[in-house]
């Protein structure tokens, strides 16, 4: 029944992409694709207008304006606690709106002030005509997370925390394939490094309560560095609040030892997103998304395994605990229904659930089946990127959690 489930929600996206060939089969013809925002309001506006304060036009970036979100929030940490975190966007047009689609850089570092801190920075810069795509992800890290174990049948009182710093830089070069507007392809470069992996107490073994051999040893590190070749189909004209449109992403990464890596290890990663506009006029939207991703062999290291939640950029998973599911396989399916409350499109709702199963250490099936549900508010914080600040809570079995952030899920 599992991999009937899996399967299907696949399929689904996939099917829904393929009613359209062209952008003219989506709600928002192209020449329309930059959202008009006469009549629209976001906290900005808000705030200088009460305030009376008076501010000179955002810079330019060559020739094109450069449009900030910034905002200091609190938020639960991994490990447990709270955290400061400040989370700043800055979205910008490289080249015409009628053939370019909008890039962003965001910087939200964070720090509960007790040692533990974050220091992530992302980047998603599209080329004039988008003839280039470069995407970035650089962390360096230091928070404990709990794990579980292998498998998708652990009892949530059966966990341990490790403690490590991490440091990942990601970055990819795609070129668009000539005659496809949509499609492209390249390969970029991917490095994890855990640094001092570490149980919360010595008399705890890691490798022991994993039953896992790879990256778990008390007082050890784990390096993997990695080529990745990338296929990349995206309609989407704003990834921080995508219209309609569809996404696929196929990334596979080899990790030699020639480029340092402990071992030879493989994984890939499949992403697949449809959005559904029912009003081209009105925030109403209806988003799918599903990811698969899995490793090939027995070797790779325990913290680069597939987890919940540790998706490409960290935003699946709303209602379970980081981590709380890992395995050599991970598939995942989410969907979320997105509508303004106010004409003016200030105030926004959605609702959304999601589904996610890890292959079992003995067998490498999808035994378990585990599902979250939530709900959020949205209010506009910038009009002029279409950014959004999102307030969710969500809750699965035994857990729930309240999530703060600038822009979509997905």
């Amino acid at each position: 029944m599992l991999r009937f489930f899996v399967t299907s929600a696949l399929f689904c996206c996939w099917c829904l992409s393929l009613k359209a060939q062209n952008p003219t089969g989506t709600l928002v013809p192209p020449d329309k694709l930059v959202e008009d925002t006469t009549g629209k309001r976001d906290i900005i506006g808000i705030l200088l207008k009460v305030t009376n304060i008076h501010f000179k036009k955002p810079p330019k970036v060559d020739g094109k304006r450069v449009y900030y979100s910034i905002i200091p929030l609190g938020s639960a940490i991994p490990g447990g606690g709270e955290a400061l975190i400040t989370s700043t966007n800055a979205a910008f047009l490289l080249g015409d709106q009628q053939n370019t689609f909008l890039s962003n850089v965001t910087f939200s570092p964070s720090t509960n002030l007790k040692g533990e801190w974050n220091i992530p920075f992302r980047s998603n810069i599209w080329s004039p005509g988008n003839k280039w795509n470069f995407s970035g992800d650089y962390r360096l890290t230091f928070y404990p997370q709990f794990t579980w174990g292998l498998g998708g049948n652990t009892a949530p009182s059966n966990k341990i925390l490790v403690r490590y710093t991490y440091v990942r830089f990601y970055q990819n070069a795609l070129r668009r394939i000539a005659n496809k507007p949509f499609l492209f392809a390249g390969i970029g470069y991917n490095l994890d490094y855990h640094i001092h992996i570490r149980p919360d107490k010595d008399s705890i073994n890691i490798a022991k309560f994993t039953g896992y051999n790879y990256g778990t040893g008390n007082h050890t590190n784990s390096f993997s560095s990695g080529i990745t070749f990338n296929l990349l189909y995206d309609t989407r004209n704003n990834s921080l609040n995508p219209l309609p449109g569809w996404y696929y992403n196929a990334v596979l990464r080899v990790n030699p030892k020639i480029l340092g890596s402990e071992d030879n290890w493989y994984s890939l990663y499949f992403d697949a997103r449809k959005y559904i506009s029912f009003d081209p006029n009105k925030w109403n939207v209806l988003a799918f998304w599903s990811y698969l991703w899995t490793t090939m062999g027995s070797n790779a290291p325990y913290l680069d395994l597939p987890a919940i939640t540790w998706d490409a950029n960290q935003r699946s998973g709303r209602g379970f605990y980081p981590s709380r599911y890992t395995g050599r396989t991970l598939w995942d399916f989410e969907t979320e229904y997105r509508r303004s409350i106010t004409r003016d499109e200030l105030l926004g709702f959605v609702v959304f659930g999601s589904m996610n199963s890890v292959t079992e250490p003995h067998n490498s099936e999808f035994a378990y089946l585990h599902a979250a549900v939530g709900a959020g508010l949205r209010v506009k914080f910038n009009r002029h990127s279409g950014t959004n600040f999102a307030m969710d809570v969500a809750a699965s079995k035994g857990y729930w959690a309240l999530y703060f952030a600038l822009g979509e899920a997905f």
